[in-house]
């Protein structure tokens, strides 16, 4: 597994690989919270988004497809699509140098901090986590502590994206989840409490 010097990324990595991991064989094809989009929907754009990561960073290839646009084939084991995905932006994050104030990124504004940058991508691996798990009934892939972590990227990055990366906030009602990864959830336009149908 190829790490990187950046702990919060590693650790969004690791927390996407677990959730992939804990899908059942049959359990690709069914509905995640990016309600257009099946659980190999989700993970193939994840493997894109990180492949476009990157790209931006190496000026290597890209994702053979667009994430915004997954198609639901696997055509091996899941692992085998998302592993050469995180190890490629692993290691270019790996040289990105923690003063750098101008870091290449895939989505507006195309150009942030360091630590945005590696939030951003971090952001986009472990949120993608959350969905494959609760798409299969399995426990939520987030933790507070991760999605604390998480909130300065999102707050930087989220409210330019909105109707296209993310969907307008998610009102939490009084007594849900007031925690971290709720909060971060709802910000980002999911419903923290999202369940999957009964199979």
């Amino acid at each position: 597994m190829t790490t990187t010097t950046w702990e919060l990324l590693d650790q969004a990595y690791e927390t996407l690989r677990e959730a992939v991991a804990g899908v059942p064989a049959d359990g690709w094809g069914r509905p995640t919270p990016c309600t257009q989009w099946n659980a190999a929907q989700v993970l193939r754009h994840a493997a894109g988004d990180q492949l476009a990561y990157a790209a931006r960073l190496t000026g290597g290839p890209g994702p053979a497809e667009d994430p915004f646009a997954p198609s639901g084939t696997l055509a091996g084991p899941p692992r085998s699509l998302l592993d050469p995905a995180l190890a490629a932006a692993a290691e270019a994050f790996a040289g990105v140098a923690p003063a750098d104030p101008a870091v290449a990124v895939p989505l507006p504004p195309f150009s942030v901090p360091a630590e945005t940058a590696v939030g951003a991508a971090a952001l986009d691996a472990a949120v993608h986590a959350w969905d494959i798990a609760v798409a299969t009934g399995r426990p939520p892939a987030l933790t507070d502590a991760l999605a604390a972590a998480l909130r300065p990227a999102a707050d930087a990055l989220t409210e330019p994206l909105r109707g296209f990366a993310y969907g307008p906030a998610f009102p939490l009602a009084p007594g849900a989840d007031q925690g971290a990864a709720a909060a971060l959830l709802a910000f980002l336009g999911r419903d923290p409490g999202w369940a999957a149908p009964a199979a």
